[in-house]
């Protein structure tokens, strides 16, 4: 049997999908398109029948929804056990999934079953499809490198805003398929949840404002605020202003905290350790405050300002609100 078909993995929250899935649809339907197969999209537990019609506006043709209570936590060992099965009935050779807490669980999990390749953390459409020659960026960013794969099965998993969103309107089909859900696998047991309740979740916020300890102190994150507000950001910190009890650990971005890719990232006193460049390093732009000339977090910049955050950012609420009115 030979393995053509791209599988793309669609995670959603209370049953609907964020920009990150249309991201990986688009992704998806482009790499069928360069390889000349169908694309299949593939859904876990109870997602929206309307919100998986909107799938088709980014090029799905097919879906396959499997709706089981068993797929209510993320467990690796099932997820990957039920997406192998849906592989081998639609004959998939290629593999997406997002580069976020998810795919990182499930995609090296399917690389292994399958014996496939797998590249993680890549940033365009291959260079080659014979041999399989694929992007991905390393270092924090600072290099890219090109990976050669030489299995017949790939897995991948795709940075977030590395390849964009496009809209593509096609007829989905929702497809069904003969599988068997092995709950027995389902090792995980969620004893409790918690929620927090900020107006913009860090992880999905198109922009992003962040604070060091170039703030001086939890009393001036007012500055932090304001521009987030006038900007419908989500705002974040630095690890040693979360360990100072400044700001909650969840808003916590870098190496040892959440890993985020926003169009624009705003470093605002912030020096620019390499735990925390980590973090934000696939950021489509970031721009620097700072008043030390020659702070690290120039060198990753795209734009910088040197200058005293308490002056600077005021001064830019001010500017935002004055475009926005």
């Amino acid at each position: 049997m030979k393995y053509m078909n791209v599988l793309v993995y669609l995670e959603h929250w209370d049953g609907k999908f964020k920009k990150s899935s249309y991201e990986l649809v688009s992704y998806a339907s482009a790499l069928a398109k360069q390889l000349q197969v169908k694309v299949y999209g593939v859904v876990l537990g109870n997602a929206i029948p309307e919100e998986i019609d909107k799938l088709s506006m980014y090029g799905l043709e097919n879906v396959i929804h499997v709706n089981h209570d068993a797929f209510q936590t993320l467990d690796n060992q099932l997820f990957v056990d039920t997406i192998a099965q849906i592989a081998e009935k639609i004959q998939a050779g290629y593999f997406v999934f997002p580069h976020n807490f998810t795919g990182k669980a499930l995609a090296p999990r399917l690389s292994a079953r399958l014996h496939a390749g797998y590249v993680s953390g890549i940033i365009a459409l291959p260079d080659s499809l014979s041999p399989f020659i694929i992007r991905k960026k390393l270092f924090t960013g600072k290099a890219t490198a090109q990976i050669k794969v030489n299995t017949e099965k790939v897995v991948l998993s795709l940075s977030q805003n590395a390849f964009g969103v496009f809209e593509n309107k096609v007829t989905l089909e929702k497809q069904q398929v003969d599988i068997t859900v092995n709950v027995s696998l389902a090792k995980t047991n969620v004893t409790e949840v918690q929620k927090f309740t900020e107006k913009i979740l860090l992880t999905d916020a198109e922009i992003v404002v962040s604070g060091g300890r170039g703030l001086k102190g939890p009393e001036n994150w007012h500055v932090i605020e304001a521009l987030a507000d006038a900007m419908g950001a989500a705002t974040a910190c630095t690890r040693p202003v979360a360990d100072e009890g400044w700001r909650p650990h969840h808003e916590h971005v870098g190496q040892t905290g959440k890993i985020i890719a926003p169009m624009l990232y705003m470093a605002c006193g912030i020096s620019g350790a390499i735990q925390h460049v980590a973090g934000i390093s696939s950021s489509k732009y970031i721009v620097a405050i700072n008043k030390d000339t020659e702070a690290p977090i120039f060198e990753v910049a795209d734009y910088g300002i040197v200058g005293d955050v308490m002056q600077v950012l005021p001064e830019i609420t001010n500017a935002v609100k004055e475009i926005k009115k």
